[in-house]
């Protein structure tokens, strides 16, 4: 059973902890913040995958040109330049 349901969409949820986050897309609210930068996030997991910019951590590397990066997402991306 999912008895906690957003007022503007409808979709239900089990826990509040879960709704909660939901309506964050609506309000804007942004509460996590980087103490490196200031930069603000909806969502716990973007701060967390934000902060690794800060690191000297490049664990991807671009198997065409050698650069490396943070994420791997941003390996796809030049090698489809390739």
């Amino acid at each position: 059973e999912r008895p906690r349901e957003c007022v503007e969409c409808g979709k239900r949820f089990s826990w509040i902890s879960n709704l909660i986050s939901h309506s964050e897309i609506y309000t804007g609210e942004q509460p996590y913040e980087c103490l490196q930068c200031g930069k603000s996030f909806s969502w716990g997991f973007n701060l967390i995958q934000h902060q690794v910019i800060h690191t000297e951590e490049h664990p991807y590397e671009c198997s065409e040109c050698g650069k490396s990066f943070s994420r791997r997402s941003n390996v796809i991306q030049p090698q489809k330049i390739h």
